[in-house]
Formats: C-alpha cells, sequence, structure tokens
C-alpha cells in the first residue's frame, strides 16, 4: 500500500534567482510536498509521534525559501526535497516550486520545477 500525506500551496517569499531585481526584490514562491508515509500505525494507534508532522514539515520549506537566495529554483527544488527527507517516515518525496511571476517575456500562467527524491 503507498500512502502520502500531501501540503499544497505552501507561499513564501524568496530571493531566489538569477536577475539582480529577482535578488533585491523577491517574490512569491508556491511549494507543494507530497511525501510517500506509511500512515497506517499512526491510523492505528492514532498517534502523531508515528507520522510524518506536516506542521514541521511545511515550517522546514517556509524556512528554505526565505532563507539564503539560490539562482535557481531547480536548486530549490532539490535543497526542500533532501530536507523534507530527513523527516522520520518519509520514504519518498516530490516537490513541485511555483515561480508563477518569473520574469518571463512571454505570457504564461507559471513556471514549476518538480523533483522526486
Amino acid at each position: 500500500m503507498t500512502d502520502t500525506v500531501a501540503l499544497k500551496g505552501i507561499t513564501a517569499r524568496g530571493y531566489h534567482g538569477v536577475l539582480g531585481f529577482e535578488r533585491e526584490l523577491g517574490q512569491a514562491f508556491v511549494v507543494d510536498v507530497e511525501m510517500v508515509v506509511d500512515v497506517g500505525p499512526a491510523a492505528e494507534a492514532d498517534d502523531l509521534r508515528l507520522t510524518v508532522d506536516y506542521g514541521a514539515v511545511a515550517t522546514a520549506v517556509v524556512e528554505i525559501v526565505t532563507g539564503p537566495p539560490f539562482d535557481l529554483i531547480e536548486t530549490l527544488a532539490v535543497r526542500i526535497a533532501q530536507r523534507v527527507k530527513q523527516f522520520d517516515g518519509v520514504e519518498r518525496v516530490t516537490i513541485a516550486v511555483h515561480k508563477p511571476y518569473a520574469p518571463v517575456t512571454e505570457i504564461f500562467r507559471d513556471v514549476v520545477v518538480t523533483v522526486t527524491r
């Protein structure tokens, strides 16, 4: 059985990008986290200690987004995935980093980088 715990739309202001104004002004980044976790033991015992604490995961994601800047959102996505994988019980994680205000000259809705670790 594959169980998942997901957080959708974690939003925080970051200063990631290769252009000077991105580093200076910052912008909103939106992160989706999907974790493969065996929730059976936690559900059986009704005990938070037996599953991943998604509140703590959300806080860790925001700390990375608001932390030191990266040139690439690919780097941001990988760093978030590496951190989330450190939480007990997380077997696999998929991270999608959205940069909806990326400096692209064409009309677009969103830029998304997705990584699975």
